[in-house]
């Protein structure tokens, strides 16, 4: 016969068990620094949509930017012409590269949000416990994803493309001024998202501002062909230190400036700049403008 725990016994095995987990008062926070699960599912959420339908998000900009090339390097790239010191082909392709990674960026990003605001699903991102920075962290990161997926193809492409030479001079400019524009990009097009309240306004922002601001940036030409008044326009504007930081990368020379130190001090601005940008979308986050009214 099994032996049966005694009344005293089981008295004491009943003092020295564990007690039942308390939860925290109403009201106080469980996380107490960053939600790094659900900043990870978030990020996961986004990338697994854009995959979904990566024929359309990743691969067709790539063919629709290899135009370009084709249609630019036919139209002003016979005759030998050189730009830089290379051929005209090697000159503009790794403009070509990284205004593919900005648009699609901002794509990513301003469609995101834009989308749950009208459909009316906005609510699974404001929700769940995520704070503002965490909340865009993860869509920004998705973005920049995407853009370095689409940049990854492009640049795979044009190694086997005849004529150009998309070898690498100095790999932390690729890296840095890829990323900056990536992130410069996105933080922009979730800003745009915020704003905007039909597929339109974003659609205005894309047409209006970012396509020409890209294509008038010194992808095809070095600013020093344009007159002194257009020259000043061209240094105003964002994306030519973006492309031209970038294309320093590949041809070790680039029209910001005369030396290298030029180029580090551009560097060092967009880092700037960015980090400026991405605190007033955070603090437009977090005020709620156009999202909790």
């Amino acid at each position: 016969m099994v032996d049966q725990p005694t009344a005293t016994e089981t008295f004491n095995m009943s003092r020295t068990a564990p007690t039942r987990r308390e939860f925290p008062a109403m009201g106080e926070p469980v996380i107490q620094r960053v939600n790094w699960i659900g900043l990870k599912t978030l990020y996961m959420k986004e990338v697994h949509r854009f995959f979904k339908v990566q024929t359309q998000t990743i691969w067709a900009p790539a063919i629709t930017t290899l135009l370009f090339l084709v249609i630019f390097s036919v139209a002003l790239g016979r005759g030998g012409r050189e730009v830089l010191g290379v051929n005209f082909a090697t000159f503009v392709a790794p403009g070509l590269i990284v205004m593919g990674m900005m648009q699609n960026a901002f794509a990513n990003a301003s469609f995101s949000f834009l989308a749950g605001k009208i459909q009316g699903t906005i609510i699974d991102l404001l929700m769940p416990p995520l704070s503002e920075g965490e909340l865009m962290l993860a869509i920004v990161g998705a973005s920049v994803t995407r853009a370095v997926l689409v940049g990854l193809a492009l640049y795979s492409a044009m190694l086997l493309w005849p004529g150009v030479d998309v070898s690498i001079a100095h790999l932390w400019a690729v890296v840095w001024f890829g990323l900056m524009g990536a992130i410069f990009l996105s933080v922009l097009g979730l800003l745009s998202s915020i704003w905007a309240e039909k597929f339109d306004h974003n659609a205005a922002i894309t047409n209006f501002i970012v396509a020409p601001l890209s294509l008038l940036s010194g992808t095809f030409y070095v600013i020093d062909n344009l007159a002194p008044a257009f020259q000043a326009v061209s240094r105003v504007n964002p994306f030519f230190y973006i492309i031209s930081g970038f294309r320093y990368g590949f041809l070790g020379q680039s029209d910001i400036g005369s030396t290298n130190l030029a180029v580090l001090y551009s560097a060092l601005g967009f880092g700037i700049l960015n980090a400026v940008l991405a605190l007033v979308t955070y603090l437009v986050l977090r005020s709620g403008w156009k999202l909790k009214s």
